[in-house]
């Protein structure tokens, strides 16, 4: 055989050597990943984060100078179920009812979205939750795909109670303030177990966006997004705090 066929008879199953070397690799990177994940979410379903990607974002990039960090852990059960309510029912209303990601939710927010807008109000309490944990903080695709990955192994793992007790206890509610025990101490000069119904539904209306508003005093629209936050409470009950697991 000359060397030209027998180099054109060799292409074949160099071809072959190499799809099976591309997928072989791209199996285990699959499963890394997957283990990865799992041991993270499995992690944080025993041991408080002493820190996680939202505030080491921050602390790389943050928007201010010179901003004073505020964090104190506290169980769920030393937050007041006012609180508990007040970010239910301003984040996620269905958080009892879905497995970590709200499709009647995403689906309502793709039905109510104007033309070339981008999709939002479908994010969920434990998506935000998995976001602040573990991802950074672009709109991309692939970062939205993760999030809902451990979501629903957040979900799944650490269970309803668990994900809210990690979601007051890292959420951002001012620069630097992280968390609803070092934000009830600052805004309100007491403990996270003493807020009243007004107050957890102020700090919840900080939520969206903690940098911006301002609740010291609150403007008269922080006033009007807390109404309607008390309303929501009201009308939700604190029988739901009962749905968690």
């Amino acid at each position: 055989m000359s060397e030209k066929n027998q180099a054109c008879s060799n292409k074949p199953g160099l071809l072959v050597r190499s799809w099976r070397g591309f997928w072989r690799w791209s199996f285990r990177l699959l499963l890394a990943f997957l283990l990865l994940s799992l041991a993270l979410v499995l992690m944080v379903s025993f041991i408080n984060p002493p820190t996680w990607a939202w505030r080491i974002d921050r602390a790389l990039f943050p928007p201010k100078d010179n901003i004073q960090v505020r964090h104190q852990w506290v169980p769920l059960e030393k937050i007041a179920a006012n609180m508990q309510l007040a970010v239910i029912a301003s984040e996620d209303q269905r958080f009892t009812q879905h497995n970590g990601v709200d499709f009647v939710a995403i689906k309502t927010a793709i039905e109510d979205r104007d033309p070339g807008e981008p999709l939002r109000g479908a994010s969920t309490l434990t998506q935000q939750t998995a976001k602040n944990l573990f991802l950074w903080s672009s709109r991309s695709l692939v970062r939205k795909g993760l999030e809902a990955w451990f979501a629903v192994l957040l979900d799944t793992l650490s269970g309803k109670r668990r994900t809210l007790e990690l979601y007051l206890n890292i959420v951002e509610f001012g620069p630097g303030i992280y968390g609803v025990e070092a934000a009830s101490q600052y805004y309100f000069n007491k403990g996270a177990g003493k807020l009243s119904s007004r107050e957890a539904a102020l700090l919840a209306a900080l939520l969206p966006n903690p940098w911006s508003y301002r609740i010291d005093p609150p403007t008269a629209y922080m006033n009007r997004r807390a109404d309607w936050i008390g309303r929501q409470m009201r009308q939700l009950g604190m029988a739901t705090l009962n749905d968690l697991d």
